[in-house]
């Protein structure tokens, strides 16, 4: 890990309010209702979503999929970053400082 994810990783993510989400067959689909765009966020985007009802941090974000899921600290990481970024670039979550 380096020292740029460290700090990233003591940020806390939330939901925007005023998205319209359901479960599909264990996955999570939304509709943005701003933009009208709607979104897949699969088995594990659902569960991240559903984690950022509240403030998190991202560390603790990646430290519960690191203890449920069998997958590679690096790769969790990297996966969570950028579904995160991708999440922000939408104005589907947002930051939150303490």
């Amino acid at each position: 890990m380096n020292k740029e994810n460290v700090l990233l990783f003591k940020e806390k993510v939330q939901q925007v309010k005023g998205n319209i989400v359901s479960d599909m067959g264990g996955e999570k689909v939304m509709l943005n209702i701003g933009n009208g765009k709607y979104y897949n966020l699969g088995t594990i985007g659902g569960d991240i979503w559903e984690r950022m009802s509240e403030p998190v941090e991202i560390g603790q974000i990646i430290a519960d999929l690191l203890n449920y899921y069998d997958v590679d600290r690096e790769k969790c990481e990297e996966e969570v970053i950028n579904f995160l970024l991708h999440l922000h670039t939408e104005k589907l979550i947002e930051m939150k400082c303490d």
